[in-house]
């Protein structure tokens, strides 16, 4: 079934205020109906097209239509692709729309439906940990999307401390379980260079538990390597035991960054905007490697969004790493409960993507994570 777009904005007649290197209104309204055309199709919209499908709205001729779309093209908003005579959005076209043309985001009730029926009474089950939140998040996204949906847990380094055990195991390997707030338990195998008796990580374990609730890992091991300095006494064995386990359980990236929760990396092969193989393959390696992808998300946030809650959209070139360079990144950020640590949720697909919608989809679901995790909280 063809989209249409009743509601278009019609440039009203007469003289056109323009601004350098923007289009004028009448710009933005072709500029508008080739994106939204574009991603229905797949395929370089021409002029004609363009006519036929807006003869009743616009009041464009074809000439007319072809003359703004080579201004466009001027613009670097839209690009030919090959020798056909239509043309595609670029990554500037797609952000001037992005940043200008959406006007308010709203969520279609079909979209509210579905949620609902994910984060509602009726599926929601009490027994839902964070983490099982989280999973289902990731496929409620790539549901909605077609795409693929990534949830990414707040970090371990700076996760609040509830409860923490050590267990030993052989050849000097300890099982770390962290239960951080509200109710996330970690399980991390470390392996260390000297031997602890069960009875030295018991001690070290009731220390923590006593002393440190509350606080996050990096925030524990900074206070005690203080306390070394500090205490000459009987604890110090205890103290140093502490401190070489706290570091040992966030000593790695993905461990500072957070786990991360991916859906549908198996909508990727069925967008033919990913045709190159090659370049295929670069994407999937990057979907694939975790601890890649939370510094990416990371990243993409930034301090600033995650303070003011703000989604972000990365598209194209915008892309730092190259494998996503022909991507569009929604993303938005979410806490648990009180926590100071940020969570995000995204969604990954080709930069022919509904931008408004997804952007809705992405700001409404951070949102409802949180509720769900706070709902969580307060029945725990």
């Amino acid at each position: 079934m063809r989209q249409t777009y009743p509601n278009m904005p019609v440039s009203p007649p007469g003289r056109i205020e323009k601004r350098p290197g923007f289009p004028d209104s009448r710009g933005q309204v072709i500029l508008t109906a080739i994106i939204n055309e574009h991603f229905v199709t797949g395929e370089p919209v021409g002029s004609k097209v363009l006519a036929n499908r807006f003869a009743n709205v616009s009041g464009l001729s074809s000439a007319t239509i072809r003359n703004v779309m080579s201004e466009l093209e001027e613009l670097g908003m839209l690009e030919q692709p090959h020798t056909s005579a239509g043309r595609i959005p670029t990554d500037k076209g797609y952000r001037f729309y992005v940043d200008n043309l959406l006007g308010v985001l709203s969520i279609s009730d079909d979209d509210l439906d579905r949620i609902d029926r994910v984060y509602g009474t009726k599926d929601h089950l009490p027994s839902d940990t964070p983490d099982r939140l989280m999973e289902r998040t990731s496929r409620l996204l790539s549901a909605l999307s077609n795409n693929v949906g990534i949830v990414v847990s707040p970090s371990l380094a700076n996760d609040r401390l509830q409860h923490i055990e050590f267990v030993n195991l052989s050849d000097n390997r300890i099982l770390v379980v962290l239960v951080a707030s509200p109710n996330i338990v970690h399980n991390k195998i470390i392996r260390l260079k000297m031997t602890f008796t069960k009875e030295d990580l018991e001690r070290t374990a009731n220390y923590l538990n006593a002393e440190f609730v509350g606080k996050s890992l990096a925030e524990i091991r900074a206070e005690i390597m203080v306390l070394m300095h500090q205490e000459k006494t009987l604890f110090d064995k205890l103290l140093q035991t502490a401190v070489i386990l706290c570091s040992q359980s966030i000593e790695d990236d993905e461990d500072r960054l957070g786990e991360v929760f991916v859906d549908g990396t198996s909508n990727i092969l069925t967008k033919g905007d990913f045709a190159d193989l090659e370049r295929l393959r670069e994407l999937l390696l990057t979907i694939g490697e975790k601890s890649r992808l939370m510094q990416i998300l990371t990243e993409c946030i930034g301090a600033a969004a995650a303070a003011s809650g703000d989604i972000s959209v990365i598209i194209g070139g915008e892309n730092r790493t190259p494998s996503l360079q022909n991507c569009a990144l929604i993303s938005a950020p979410y806490r648990i409960g009180n926590s100071t640590a940020i969570g995000t949720l995204s969604v990954l697909g080709p930069t022919r993507i509904e931008y408004g919608r997804m952007m809705s989809i992405v700001s409404y679901v951070a949102k409802m994570l949180e509720q769900m995790m706070a709902t969580d909280i307060s029945e725990n």
